[in-house]
Parts: structure tokens; sequence; C-alpha cells
């Protein structure tokens, strides 16, 4: 029989405490009756033990005792001597769901905000003014020199995909039209990359940590998720290699997903040693790679810090971000001047110039075309409303893209697709724009924490807008449980690792300002009290 974790059974029931009448344990089997109901959990799915549902939720034992009796005693429960408790469905059809992570952006999850609270599940950024001044700027005629035809560009309209393809080219990256398909953002794009080239059973491997809208897509396609690396100093770098050259010595991987610039969560950006050994590594096993850079353009562009403790533009002593445990701690390195070499983080090949006007170049730009995807996307840098990605490859896999995704949507809208051939042109000013905004609210964010969390610990994120956070002696399943009955909302680490690891970290968003972060850090910390791992 089917069992379901914990940590992924705590995901889907976020919001249960504080939703619905009545005492705690009516509104948990209220909220396990309703999984079942809708198909969320598969019927005969066996759920967690009563005590370790109790520790990741972060309530009693006999709460979770006394919901699963009003369960059984429903009909909704079964319990199997030697088995434990299965739930019982109502004929929907079984499928996968995802976990909850669109879950700030739904009715059912204003949670936070009806309480009075904070939000902060999502690390979304608010809109440029760019949007709002490309969409007043088109035309009639930008649109009229369209409606010859019937509307449907199932590859993106000719202008978007030529401009994309400029976009890879100013970068060092010869790139055609042929080579690109938009996409309604990248998460379409990874969605679409997992059903065009992934079959159940097949063996994908991801990083540990990594995005965690991938690891649900992999997952819906079927696929044996490997993790390799990790999160403290090194991970997802060089060791991260090696340990993929060890693994293909046994299996051979389907494809490997790669976030290697502003990396979601953690916010890490490999140098330039780590992108040769990759490249090498995937070159020689000749492994299909797909290389996520939503993120890449929210690169904070701050040098890299020195292997000896010292920063590495002036000397200036840092943080020694290393502990016993190899956890990350704080670090602090001195801003590199805008004007200053491309940073070698981007794996850019550029001369002297400022980094707001270079694009970053892919990992997988030094590897055959036909083996490699890169996803891109504008919605990260301009605003999560312009649904407009794009996946860059060979015109075969483009080709095969295509085709499923015709099935889905048929093309994406033309009137976003025009509006992001003007943002193109914008892409210096937005990057820097978004690069002096983040850096200003990281360093109050970290500011924040030192003050009023000294304890906690994390790593100087160099891109994205978010900090990856060590929490240490917490169960942050269970942190993140307590936390939504005082109106805050939080993710927890497990939802970012294909082994629902990490759960001693919470990643917590700055993009908006720390204001939200410093309303919710008292009940956080609070809640960390509790919530002993």
């Amino acid at each position: 029989m089917a069992r379901i974790a914990s940590t992924r059974l705590s995901r889907l029931l976020t919001g249960w405490s504080s939703e619905g009448p009545g005492p705690l344990p009516r509104r948990l089997a209220d909220a396990l009756r309703e999984l079942a109901a809708r198909g969320d959990v598969a019927g005969g799915t066996v759920l967690p033990s009563q005590r370790e549902l109790a520790l990741v939720l972060g309530v009693s034992r006999s709460t979770v005792t006394a919901a699963y009796g009003l369960l059984e005693s429903g009909g909704w429960l079964e319990s199997v001597r030697g088995s434990g408790s299965r739930l019982r469905g109502s004929g929907a059809v079984d499928g996968y769901v995802t976990e909850g992570r669109l879950v700030s952006f739904d009715a059912r999850s204003r949670t936070a905000a009806s309480l009075g609270g904070a939000d902060l599940s999502s690390g979304a950024l608010p809109g440029l003014g760019a949007v709002g001044e490309a969409v007043a700027a088109l035309t009639g005629g930008d649109v009229g020199a369209l409606l010859g035809d019937d509307g449907y560009h199932p590859y993106g309209i000719p202008a978007l995909r030529e401009g994309i393809a400029a976009y890879y080219r100013a970068a060092g990256v010869p790139t055609e039209a042929g080579q690109i398909l938009v996409t309604s953002g990248s998460q379409q794009a990874v969605w679409l990359v997992a059903q065009a080239l992934v079959e159940p059973g097949d063996t994908v491997v991801v990083e540990n940590p990594t995005y965690r809208g991938a690891l649900e897509a992999l997952r819906a396609r079927g696929a044996r998720l490997v993790p390799v690396g990790g999160d403290g100093p090194g991970g997802g770098q060089s060791a991260d290699a090696a340990a993929l050259r060890r693994l293909c010595a046994h299996v051979r991987p389907r494809l490997v997903y790669l976030q290697p610039t502003a990396h979601n969560p953690t916010g890490r950006s490999m140098d330039g040693a780590a992108r040769r050994e990759w490249q090498r590594v995937l070159g020689e096993r000749e492994l299909f790679v797909v290389e996520d850079t939503a993120c890449a353009e929210l690169s904070l562009g701050d040098a890299p810090a020195a292997t000896d403790g010292t920063d590495a533009t002036d000397g200036t002593h840092a943080t020694d971000a290393t502990h016993d445990t190899g956890a990350p701690g704080t670090c602090d390195s001195v801003r590199a001047p805008d004007t200053a070499r491309t940073p070698d983080t981007t794996g850019a090949r550029y001369a002297t110039g400022r980094v707001d006007e270079v694009a970053p170049v892919p990992l997988v730009a030094e590897l055959p075309m036909g083996a490699s995807v890169t996803v891109g996307t504008l919605s990260k840098l301009f605003w999560g409303g312009l649904r407009v990605g794009w996946v860059r490859s060979s015109p075969q896999v483009v080709a095969r893209l295509a085709k499923i995704k015709t099935s889905v949507d048929l093309s994406c809208s033309v009137v976003d697709q025009l509006v992001a051939v003007r943002l193109l042109d914008r892409l210096p000013e937005a990057r820097a724009r978004r690069r002096a905004e983040l850096r200003g609210r990281r360093d109050a964010a970290e500011a924040l924490l030192r003050a009023g969390a000294p304890h906690w610990e994390w790593t100087r994120p160099a891109g994205g807008p978010a900090l990856w956070v060590r929490v240490p002696g917490a169960d942050t399943e269970a942190l993140a449980q307590l936390a939504r009955r005082h109106g805050v909302s939080v993710v927890p680490g497990p939802a970012f690792s294909p082994v629902d690891g990490f759960r001693d970290r919470l990643r917590l968003p700055y993009g908006h300002g720390t204001d939200t972060l410093a309303a919710a850090l008292p009940t956080l910390l609070e809640c960390a009290e509790r919530a002993v791992g």
C-alpha cells in the first residue's frame, strides 16, 4: 500500500489549523477528509503514525488521535492491523498534486492576511514600472501587423523569438530564432521538458535542495529523483560534479537539472572552476542537461568571497561561513563596484564593463546544443504577471516541446509577447534597478536577523530574493505549522528537497522589503523554540 510522508502531508495541509469552526481535532479531520474527497491524497494511502504527524504539525498526539478517530467513525479512515491507518477515498480520480507551492496565490491561503499576520511563502517580486510603460507604448499598429493571421503562434511570435535569440548572441552564445520556444513563464517550460524528455521511472539527477516547482513537475511525471550535493560550503559546485561522476558509474541518468546561477532557494552561484568541472563531467558522460536560469537575471553582482576568509576585493575580513556541522553561516563580503570586471560567478566572457549591461551566460553554452535545454524568463525580473518564458535548445527538441505545448494552450498571448519584445530593450535598466533594490533589502534582512535571531545561520546569497536560513535545533516543518496558526506563512526546507531533507532550514524572502519579515520574526522565534527537532 502507498504511504505518504509526514512532511508531504504537512505541506498539503496548509491552513488547516486556522480555517473552519470547532476544536483543533475537528479541523484536522475536516482537512484530511477534504484531501481525500478531492483526490489530493489517493484512496488507500496509509497515513503517518499519530506520533509522527503530531510532531510535524506541531500539535499534541491527542489532537491527531482524536482527528483519526473522527475520520474512522465517519468512514474515511480504516485501521489495518500491522499496517497503520489507511485513508479511504470518495471515488475521485487519483493523481499527483502539488504540495502547496502556490498557496500564497490562491484565496484559500490568505490565512496570514485574515489574521493580520505575515506572508513569507512566496519570493515573487513586485512589478517594475517598465511593464506598465511598455503596455502603454503599444499601438494599434503593433497589434494590427499580426491581425492578418489567426493569432496562434505555437513557437512564439517571430519578433520575440528573434529578440530572445539576440539576447543570447549579445552574451556571446550563438543562437538562432529556430532554437527558441516561447512559453507561459519558466514553470511551463520546466513542465514541458518533463513531459517531453522524461518517462515514468527514468532517473533524473537534481541538486539538493532545488526549485520545488521542478520537483513537482518531475514527480508528476513519475521520475526517480536522485540528489547530488548539498548547500554547505562547496555544495552545488565541484563537489556535486564529482558526485555525479561517481553516480554515473552505476546508473545513467535520463537528464540532469541544474541552477548554476542565483540558485533557488539558496541564492548561490557557481564560480568559474565549478562551472568548468560540471561542463567536463556532463560532456564526458554525454548527459542531457536542463539548465534553469529563471533567477539568473536576479544576480546581485557581488564579488565572490575568498576561500581564506577574506573578501576578494580588498582583503577585508569576512565572517567564517563554515561550521563543524557543515551548515552555512553568515558571511559578509564587501560589495564589488559595478564598473568591475564581470564576476566569475556568472560565467560571463566579457571585456571590462558594467555588469548591469550583460546577460548571464548559460553553463550549457559549452555543451552540444542537442544535449541541452536552457530555461529562461522575463517574469522574475520584470513581473510575475507577465507570463513570458522560453526554452533554448536544438530545433528538434524545440519542435517536440512545441507539439506538447500546442495541445495544452495552443500558444501564448500575443499581447504579452509584444510587451516582452519592448522589455527586452530595457534589460540593462531593469537589471540595475533590481540589483540595487535587492542588495539593499538583502543587507537589511541580514541586519534584522543578526539583531533578532543571532543564533540563526545562513550564507549571503549571490542572487535571488530570499535567504536560506538554518534554524539550529528546530524542525521547520513543525515550525511552519505552528507559525500558520499565528498568521505567519513560511516555507520549510523539505519543500525544496527531493528526499525531504533540510528540516532545519527556512526560506525567508526579502524581495518586498523587511517589514513583513520584521513582523513575522517574533512569531518564528517563538515557534522555533516549540518545534524542537
